[in-house]
């Protein structure tokens, strides 16, 4: 069986990234975390990592190999889906900070309705409604996912899945133009923070597992996104288009969570997973 899902990964990543990856590869860096799930005998995942790092790429490995030659069903969530509406923000925004307008930082997504989401799958309460992000429009979108059989395994991913709260001297510190201008009271990192010691951490305990992907640096954070963009311009003619300084603006918000991610969770994480800058695992850490 394991040749069989070697090959079928291979041909499968070929189908997703148009590039060809090795059997040995396959072998050594993505089957042991297919083994991870499954031979953990634990039904909800973790999987944090930066934007563009590969997540949605390796949920779409997992699970279609997981279901097929395992026999476990799989719900997969995004925390992108759970962002509030553009409205909800606007009104957040005006009610805390200006920066909330921005989608991304803990206090932006509606956790309640996740955590229902959870509560569905714990109790066997199917259909499951998941609600939709479309990032195209910047807003929630009309229609809603169901999920309308029972599943087996809960897999979560999303950028600051696992992130532990900030200490009080990083927190502090400007990182970026962003922060220094517009955050001088630090209102803003003060109230994500909190969220993040709050419901996020009630939320993340939820979890059997986390794994996290570590990117090489913060810099391949833009370049990833950037690749990302310029895939969905060719993709789609109605969209938000970002230009490579409005995309800088963008993910300064993501920096400061990004690189205290980077310090903690190789730590703390169940999986850590190193990425290189061709966007390939080169090394596997289990804590």
């Amino acid at each position: 069986m394991k040749n069989k899902i070697v090959t079928n990964i291979q041909i499968q990543l070929f189908n997703l990234t148009k590039k060809n990856f090795s059997k040995k590869y396959i072998n050594d860096s993505i089957l042991p975390i297919i083994e991870y799930i499954v031979n953990s005998n634990k039904k909800k995942f973790l999987i944090a990592g930066s934007q563009g790092i590969g997540k949605s790429t390796l949920i779409k490995i997992l699970k279609t190999n997981i279901e097929k030659y395992y026999k476990k069903k799989i719900i997969t969530l995004s925390l992108d889906d759970y962002y509030l509406s553009k409205n909800k923000r606007l009104k957040l925004s005006k009610k805390t900070h200006h920066l909330f307008q921005t989608r991304g930082v803990p206090g932006t997504h509606d956790i309640k309705k996740l955590k229902n989401n959870i509560d569905d799958f714990e109790k066997s309460n199917y259909p499951i409604s998941i609600p939709i992000f479309d990032k195209l429009i910047d807003d929630t979108a009309k229609k809603i996912r169901k999920e309308k059989t029972k599943k087996d395994i809960l897999i979560l991913e999303g950028w600051c899945c696992a992130c532990p709260p900030i200490n009080k001297v990083f927190l502090n510190k400007n990182i970026n133009r962003l922060e220094k201008t517009e955050d001088k009271n630090r209102i803003w990192r003060n109230y994500y923070n909190k969220n993040l010691h709050n419901e996020y951490k009630k939320l993340f305990l939820r979890f059997d597992r986390a794994i996290f992907l570590k990117a090489p640096s913060f810099d391949f954070v833009l370049k990833w996104r950037l690749k990302q963009e310029k895939t969905n311009r060719s993709n789609l003619k109605k969209r938000i288009k970002m230009n490579k300084k409005e995309l800088l603006y963008f993910i300064a918000h993501f920096e400061k969570i990004t690189k205290w991610m980077f310090k903690k969770l190789p730590r703390i994480a169940d999986l850590s997973i190193d990425i290189n800058e061709k966007q390939k695992i080169t090394k596997l850490k289990y804590n």
